[in-house]
């Protein structure tokens, strides 16, 4: 079983207590459109202060990496490997 990170492009819709709906589009890593998931809720409620009912998920599809559009996603598939002290 190989765990090979791959990136997914999320898009969807977040829903402000104001009333406001905003659509985004966020890339992330992940080894499973399952933890892509997560992370964006994560991302999403931590940045906005949002609850996972207000962020309505429109679609999430797997990106080949020469289509990544994120500068932080691009750099971090190019490092060789990751220290964590």
């Amino acid at each position: 079983m190989t765990r090979e990170v791959k990136v997914f492009r999320v898009r969807g819709l977040m829903k402000y207590r104001t009333g406001d709906v905003q659509p985004f589009t966020i890339e992330v890593t992940a080894l499973s459109e399952e933890q892509a998931l997560e992370k964006v809720y994560s991302l999403l409620g931590s940045r906005h202060k949002l609850k996972r009912r207000n962020i309505k998920i429109q679609s999430i599809e797997e990106v080949s990496i020469e289509d990544v559009k994120s500068d932080y996603v691009r750099r971090l598939l190019e490092l060789d490997k990751l220290v964590v002290i």
